[in-house]
């Protein structure tokens, strides 16, 4: 009997506010979100509610008449949890639990939930724990001793379980703990980073909204190169925030130029500022790539609402500018490559679960490389040692030959390396 209290999923009721004056907005994909968001939290949804309203109510966000009506809800359902389609301050939490009489969270602190049970890495573990931190900061006031939830139920992951009799100076010293040991992170992950740019490799970033596909695309392309093995796949799941943790993997462009590809922690409509400052130190990655790849799940009613999300978020990582391909994902669901959607640069139409143009995205993405690679066959006379050298040092080599003339080397060069040698190129 026991156990089976165990794994009875929570039941949760949805609530959203949706405002006359905020036009364009669709009340009803993002209620269909928080949904999907709820089954992420391993919780079961029973009913969605959304109240039209001309603006929020700075006590009971949805009125207290409202919340009212909501209680009723949750004694008629046998609701454990209420969760509302927006941030929610402290007081609001508070009043609305006192009246609802059930366990009230927000869209951010569940999401913060499901990154909780995601985050493997420790640096995942610890960007999640600043975030909620920082999440319930200026909610110790608000919540008071509501802080004290300890046990199951969504928003009491992470740091959650702990006690929450901390008091704001405890929780400072934490976030204080925690930067310095992510600072300390960092500092490896720079060691690295500066390592793969002296190695000249090119770098391609996978971004896009949460279950695009961008781990299955990932381990799509690293089958192409010839270091592929199992072992380097990476988890790829239909679920919204399947892995959180960047994933950096090399591979082999068709003209035989090896590359690096990194995936990125998929976004979200509402993401909450505070994951997009934890994630800054892995969010980092996309600021140092040469190309970025921004994958769309072409089956997904909204994707220009998930378009405009990616590129919102880009945006504040200020790389906009750099060369972008859109590659609209699954069409073994959708099997259509007429999308007409007014986006700048190149298009790509792929599976990532089968196959289905890979070996097209891969020729743009050869083609969009700022930086240009040719694989050539050089004719190095014997009397210019120190160009050979220079060769085996600095690319990547892939045959050579000794004749009577000199030593016929094929190789990659970039497009400096090229000019530079070209008259010593052969068929």
């Amino acid at each position: 009997m026991r156990e089976e209290m165990d794994n009875k999923k929570e039941r949760v009721l949805l609530v959203g506010v949706s405002l006359n004056d905020k036009k364009g907005i669709d009340i009803d994909s993002s209620m269909d979100e928080l949904k999907e968001l709820t089954f992420a939290a391993e919780a079961e949804p029973i009913e969605g509610i959304v109240q039209n309203r001309h603006k929020i109510d700075s006590a009971y966000y949805i009125g207290k008449g409202k919340a009212q009506e909501i209680h009723n809800y949750c004694e008629e359902l046998d609701i454990d949890t209420v969760v509302f389609n927006d941030e929610l301050s402290g007081a609001q939490i508070r009043n609305l639990e006192e009246i609802i009489g059930r366990n009230v969270i927000d869209r951010t602190n569940l999401i913060l939930d499901i990154f909780a049970r995601r985050a493997t890495s420790k640096e995942g573990k610890l960007q999640v724990e600043l975030a909620q931190l920082k999440y319930r900061l200026p909610r110790l006031i608000g919540l008071g001793t509501q802080l004290s939830r300890t046990g199951a139920g969504i928003g009491t992951r992470g740091p959650g379980e702990k006690k929450l009799e901390i008091d704001r100076r405890h929780i400072l010293s934490r976030i204080t703990e925690i930067k310095r040991q992510l600072k300390e992170i960092g500092n490896v992950r720079e060691i690295k980073r500066k390592k793969r740019m002296d190695s000249g490799l090119p770098i391609v970033a996978l971004v896009g909204y949460t279950n695009a596909g961008k781990s299955t695309l990932l381990n799509n392309i690293i089958k192409r190169s010839e270091e592929y093995n199992l072992d380097k796949e990476v988890y790829s799941e239909n679920m919204l925030f399947a892995t959180l943790d960047t994933t950096l993997r090399k591979s082999t462009l068709p003209n035989g130029q090896h590359f690096l590809i990194t995936d990125t922690v998929g976004f979200v409509s509402k993401l909450p500022t505070h994951l997009i400052e934890a994630f800054k130190g892995t969010l980092e990655e996309v600021n140092y790539a040469d190309l970025l790849v921004h994958v769309v799940d072409i089956t997904n009613e909204d994707l220009d609402i998930q378009i405009k999300t990616t590129l919102d978020v880009l945006k504040k990582l200020d790389v906009l500018e750099k060369p972008i391909i859109t590659v609209f994902n699954k069409i073994d669901k959708n099997n259509s490559e007429n999308v007409d959607y007014d986006i700048n640069g190149p298009k790509v139409f792929i599976s990532a679960y089968d196959g289905t143009n890979i070996d097209r995205l891969m020729t743009e993405i050869e083609e969009n490389l700022p930086q240009k690679y040719y694989k050539v066959n050089l004719l190095i006379p014997y009397n210019k040692g120190n160009i050979s050298s220079y060769i085996f040092d600095k690319t990547k080599v892939e045959k050579k030959e000794y004749t009577e003339e000199g030593a016929i080397i094929t190789t990659v060069l970039d497009s400096i390396d090229y000019d530079r040698y070209k008259e010593y190129i052969i068929d």
